[in-house]
């Protein structure tokens, strides 16, 4: 989790207070005013709150939260971030570590999500015993409006199918998972904050909350998406590529789905190699050196997949410059391997060549397999010895 910088606006936040409301903002100064003015209408006379604004901006937004607090009859701090690491996700990941309340809901500080709903979201899971409360578009009485135009209403809804295609049993209670307006018991959270299980990229953090920390009773409340009260939208086609490579990393964290993938991305390094062998050849080198030329080629290009889809949380624990050696240098030893494994099977166990060397295709594969992921990808021993002390600072007692 990257370092916060704490501006304090007000007295401390109470401990606990009934709700904190967490609100991650990206040069969001136009709204704040009316935002809160709102939130005051609608939320502390119905249940105490506390607003948390966790800041990402390169404007005077925490200078006018700072100006607009004065005036607010509950406590507002702002948690400036210097590096805006995993983006809206994980400046609401920030917000959830030093929330206080019991209850925590997370709402865009656009005014897309209306405040006046915020005492409902809390009601409803005290009522049904929820531990996730979804605000959802798709429920009767909700509604998509404030969607500007067909192309990201259409956007809007492939993406919630691709969702719950991909991840059917953990959002089969939620109807909306691109929501990001949504309340969450604090105790549901507690665990995946400080043992560092979320991973965050970009801006859909219900989906990653939803599938790392699998709340056990999902409630939803219908709302109406509002229009955009000032400012510009942040979703871009940019974010679009980042909600596709998180939506790969959340299926491919188990270690059977990551090697079925892994296994895939193999497979499309054939194409790479071919195309090389057949340019090689045809310029006239010999079919042996070819061949170990043409496979660099494939290991480059499985290199460069795994290291966008498969590997991106753990590039950081080693240069890539170390990472592509010690890739490569596998890639190439599963060649190595291979004739020695067939002529084993084939001699020892009787098998006929082509069954042979299938069961050494999957014996070198599962190989290399646990060998990237051990010798490439697994944190150095003193990063997990770090890990585990920043791990035990946050809990407490």
């Amino acid at each position: 989790m990257p370092e916060t910088a704490p501006i304090p606006i007000t007295v401390p936040l109470p401990e606990p207070g009934a709700v904190t409301l967490v609100i991650p903002t990206f040069d969001e100064s136009a709204n704040i005013r009316e935002l809160l003015r709102r939130v005051a209408e609608s939320v502390p006379g119905h249940l105490p709150c506390e607003v948390l604004f966790v800041d990402d901006s390169t404007d005077d937004t925490p200078a006018v939260i700072a100006e607009a607090a004065t005036s607010c009859p509950f406590p507002v701090t702002v948690l400036h971030r210097e590096r805006p690491e995993g983006g809206l996700g994980g400046a609401v990941v920030a917000g959830l570590a030093a929330a206080t309340a019991d209850w925590v809901v997370v709402m865009d500080g656009d005014l897309q999500h209306p405040p006046h709903l915020v005492p409902e979201l809390v009601a409803t899971g005290e009522r049904r015993g929820a531990d996730l409360v979804v605000a959802s578009r798709y429920l009767p009485g909700g509604s998509r409006a404030g969607l500007a135009g067909g192309y990201r209403v259409a956007v809007s809804r492939c993406a919630t199918w691709l969702a719950r295609g991909l991840f059917p049993r953990a959002l089969a209670a939620i109807s909306d998972p691109m929501s990001g307006f949504f309340a969450i018991r604090r105790s549901a959270v507690t665990d995946a904050v400080t043992g560092d299980e979320l991973k965050p990229l970009g801006y859909k953090i219900l989906l990653e909350l939803a599938v790392r920390c699998r709340p056990e009773r999902v409630a939803e409340a219908p709302f109406v998406f509002q229009d955009r009260y000032a400012g510009e939208s942040k979703s871009t086609a940019r974010e679009g590529l980042r909600f596709l490579r998180h939506l790969v990393e959340l299926r491919t964290a188990a270690p059977l789905a990551r090697m079925a993938a892994f296994g895939l991305i193999g497979l499309t390094g054939f194409v790479p190699n071919l195309l090389a062998l057949w340019a090689l050849t045809a310029a006239g080198l010999h079919y042996l050196p070819a061949e170990i030329a043409a496979n660099q080629f494939g290991v480059a290009w499985n290199f460069l997949l795994i290291e966008a889809l498969l590997f991106r949380d753990r590039r950081h624990h080693r240069h890539w410059a170390d990472r592509a050696g010690r890739f490569a240098l596998l890639a190439n030893a599963d060649l190595v391997v291979r004739i020695p494994l067939i002529a084993l099977f084939v001699g020892q166990l009787q098998l006929a060549v082509l069954p042979a060397t299938a069961l050494a295709l999957l014996t070198t594969f599962v190989l290399r397999f646990a060998g990237t992921e051990a010798l490439v990808y697994l944190p150095r021993r003193r990063d997990r010895i770090r890990g585990r002390a920043r791990r035990t600072e946050r809990t407490p007692g």
